[in-house]
């Protein structure tokens, strides 16, 4: 099967907000939940960036993994993010390490 097979399958992380009936979401507009996922990309790219890489959405639908060296993986959700981080960056990425924590907290004045 080709990768855009599997990608049309639509797979829901819990993250995502969804348009359905009988489920709550405070995002049931498409733009606010193109919003909200927006919003999600670019403080994953904050996170990120120690690291050396950066997070972007393809088609609302998945995402895109890069390092500065050009390399990428799609991911299908941010529940994927940190291995394949890891993966990409042959390291280990702790999001929640100290220098990390305290360079967010630096970036938004806390």
């Amino acid at each position: 099967m080709c990768s855009l097979c599997g990608i049309l399958g639509g797979n829901e992380h819990w993250a995502d907000a969804v348009a359905r009936p009988g489920v709550f979401t405070r995002n049931g507009d498409r733009i606010d939940r193109r919003r909200e996922r927006a919003n999600r990309v670019r403080i994953a790219c904050q996170v990120l960036e120690p690291f050396g890489m950066t997070l972007s959405d393809w088609q609302g639908a998945s995402f895109l993994l890069s390092t500065k060296t050009g390399k990428t993986e799609i991911i299908d959700d941010l529940g994927h993010l940190w291995p394949a981080a890891e993966r990409l960056a042959r390291r280990a990425c702790d999001p929640l390490s100290l220098p990390v924590v305290e360079a967010m907290e630096k970036r938004h004045g806390r």
